[in-house]
């Protein structure tokens, strides 16, 4: 696959048995803090180099301290070895600090798919080109936004003419500038790369920091843009959840998530 910009930006660097050295790099933040399926995207790629496993299938993610840009050190350990997949854990740190603790199930997603039963649909959006581009600058929207391309649902942007829609919802595409394809890697990214659910409501509206994230990728995307939803029905304690949907050209499922955030503080 014809690496770019994203596989740049969270390649890792084996050093010894197990461990690698990566880089946050700079313009991958929101508010000075790097995005979470990037962090997330940098662990996975240290799993997957040390269980010599193509795909990620189900990894879990704690953020443990902010992301900011510098040099990372990175620790696997191997739990289980198995014959379709390994399981392993990450630890990311900056200058001896922790970042990021990661578990995962890595595997082949090549293999042939087995039973099928989907009840559900991609999400109804515009075309790419009829929906919002959100451009990044360099306070809001965030510097990130350089780095992927969303385009959101006209209903679903917050911050638009029409203000809040009231309903904790934000569909809309992605897909990597610079003709970029979509790995499974950067999968995860995906599913943290939109605006929170949150922005649509009437309720304080802020920095919402993720404290844990859990993706499950199905399959490898067909080339070309990616539809996205995202959704709440909780906001209880202090936290949120968000459960995210991202379906290929082919009309496929080929990842979910599901995160818990912190709700801004009014």
């Amino acid at each position: 696959m014809t690496r770019g910009p994203f596989a740049d930006a969270t390649a890792v660097s084996r050093v010894g048995d197990g461990t690698y050295t990566a880089a946050v790099e700079p313009g991958w933040d929101i508010a000075g803090n790097a995005n979470g399926g990037y962090l997330l995207a940098i662990g996975a790629r240290a799993l997957l180099d040390a269980t010599g496993r193509p795909d990620p299938v189900s990894v879990t993610g704690h953020y443990l301290s902010p992301g900011t840009p510098g040099p990372l050190d990175v620790e696997t350990e191997l739990v289980k070895e198995g014959r379709r997949f390994a399981t392993a854990r990450a630890l990311l740190r900056a200058a001896g600090r922790p970042v990021l603790a990661a578990l995962g199930t890595v595997g082949d997603l090549a293999e042939p798919p087995g039973a099928l039963l989907v009840d559900g649909r991609p999400p109804d959006l515009p075309s790419l080109e009829s929906c919002v581009h959100v451009v990044g600058t360099d306070t809001f929207p965030p510097p990130f936004n350089r780095r992927v391309e969303l385009h959101l649902h006209p209903e679903d942007v917050a911050f638009g003419p029409d203000g809040r829609s009231g309903i904790p919802r934000v569909r809309g595409w992605f897909r990597l500038p610079h003709d970029e394809p979509v790995d499974t890697v950067a999968l995860l990214c995906a599913l943290d790369a939109f605006p929170p659910t949150i922005f649509n409501t009437d309720l304080p509206v802020g920095w919402a920091p993720t404290v844990e994230l859990t993706c499950h990728v199905r399959a490898r995307p067909a080339p070309g843009p990616l539809r996205c939803r995202f959704t709440t029905r909780f906001v209880t304690g202090g936290f949120l959840e968000e459960d995210g949907e991202i379906w290929d050209g082919d009309g496929r499922l080929v990842a979910q998530s599901r995160q818990i955030a912190l709700v801004p503080r009014g």
